[in-house]
């Protein structure tokens, strides 16, 4: 028998993965899609908890997630960078829910706002580069023991016959492993740019002509996006991808010389909670369930991988 099972090798799985091995609980992996091939891949990232609830949760998990990013950062291989960020409104809004969770924050001055824009906030976040960070954790995850087995379940009690604990980090394969019907994709597409010397990502959910957003990374820049709740197509729609670039290069006109790198598509798992809880099952087996994360997987990763590690502690 495995001591551990995880199901899923996205953000979720890996850092769970890592916490429970650093626990001294041998866990391994089971995973129908790889870390490069997971939803997670796609993401842009910045620490930003985007459609994820409850918020009195999940500003917790968000606050652990972010000092441990802060801290990772300082290795190069994470792929973890720090920039300055604007989110920005076209009217005026109220303090952000998420606010005490950074420590770097302040309201927008009008100086630094687009035509057309009224309100805003600067902060401070780091910048997740998807591709090499998880490589990163894969690496730190095989480097305490753990294994990722390529394995594609018909349900959660294929993996409950090989372990007596499994976490379930599925994300949206929830709706068929734990046959939760409240699980629904958030259809995200995004541009891939080449760097055109940017340092500041900018935030825009409610512009004009639909939301967009601009992340410089190390070497390119990603280009959203969409939002489109209960589509599940992963074919990119090029009059969609043309009309990201309009949005951002409104926003960014150096990004009028940026040159198209790829187009990409990843669906969030959406869901009208988080689920984070415990199930003890027949026979002294425990099933731990980790997700529902809507936009906000890399945000609340090591945060709900501690919650994951005490409710497996109290068990």
């Amino acid at each position: 028998m495995i001591e551990a099972l995880i199901v899923g090798a996205g953000v979720s799985g890996l850092s769970c993965g890592i916490r429970l091995r650093e626990a001294g609980i041998a866990a391994q992996i089971w995973a129908r899609d790889m870390p490069a091939r997971s939803t997670s891949s796609v993401a842009a990232a910045v620490w930003y908890p985007y459609k994820a609830y409850p918020e009195h949760l999940v500003i917790g998990w968000a606050r652990t997630t972010y000092d441990e990013l802060m801290v990772l950062r300082h290795d190069p291989a994470s792929g973890i960078h720090v920039r300055n960020g604007h989110e920005i409104f076209p009217w005026q809004v109220d303090e952000p829910w998420w606010s005490g969770a950074v420590p770097s924050y302040r309201r927008i001055t009008p100086a630094e706002l687009p035509a057309g824009y009224r309100d805003g906030y600067v902060f401070e976040a780091p910048v997740i580069e998807m591709p090499i960070y998880l490589d990163y954790l894969r690496q730190r995850f095989e480097a305490l023991g753990g294994t990722i087995e390529p394995r594609t379940l018909a349900s959660l009690d294929q993996a409950l016959g090989a372990s007596d604990l499994v976490v379930h980090c599925s994300g949206l394969g929830a709706r068929l492993l734990a046959a939760d019907s409240t699980v629904f994709p958030i259809r995200g597409q995004i541009v891939r740019v080449t760097q055109v010397a940017l340092d500041t990502f900018v935030l825009d959910d409610y512009g004009p002509s639909g939301m967009a957003y601009i992340v410089p990374r190390s070497s390119d820049c990603i280009l959203g996006g969409t939002a489109d709740e209960g589509m599940e197509d992963m074919a990119p729609d090029l009059s969609t991808a043309e009309a990201i670039q309009a949005r951002c290069r409104a926003l960014e006109p150096r990004l009028g010389a940026a040159v198209v790198l790829e187009h990409k598509v990843g669906l969030r798992p959406g869901r009208p909670t988080v689920r984070l809880e415990r199930e003890q099952l027949a026979g002294g087996k425990l099933l731990i369930h980790n997700y529902g994360h809507g936009g906000a997987g890399v945000t609340l990763s090591w945060g709900c991988a501690a919650d994951v590690a005490r409710l497996i502690a109290q068990a």
